[in-house]
């Protein structure tokens, strides 16, 4: 049986956010493409974070430090608690989020409230307020 995605959806990876990394479809909405962006670091799938980040704050200079981190964590559960805006009509959205991953032993968790912007059909991140 194939794996459950980990974006918390109850859909297998190749129904949910896979064909989004492997670029076989786009997110129609903000939550979608954080959803995608979760998974990808759990597969430290770090090309589709740099091409889904938005081009005014990727930092492509930070590369190999992120793939890094992505593999040494252990990823745990992704919790989406809020949204506001970002559906397939509009052109920038806010998704409140929590990811739970272990590194070093230690559960820690990424608590952001992330900003989307869409151009030209396409959603990107571009920031995040860490809570």
């Amino acid at each position: 049986m194939e794996d459950q995605c980990p974006c918390g959806r109850k859909k297998q990876l190749s129904e949910c956010c896979l064909p989004l990394i492997k670029e076989k479809k786009i997110a129609l909405t903000a939550e979608d493409l954080m959803r995608s962006r979760y998974t990808a670091y759990t597969l430290a799938e770090i090309d589709y974070i740099m091409k889904t980040h938005h081009s005014s704050s990727r930092p492509l200079s930070e590369y190999m430090e992120i793939k890094k981190w992505a593999k040494r964590v252990k990823w745990l559960k992704l919790e989406v608690l809020n949204t506001k805006d970002g559906l397939e009509n509009d052109e920038e959205g806010f998704v409140e989020f929590k990811a739970h991953f272990k590194e070093l032993f230690k559960k820690k968790i990424i608590h952001e409230n992330s900003y989307f912007v869409k151009e030209n059909g396409e959603w990107f991140y571009v920031s995040g307020t860490h809570n």
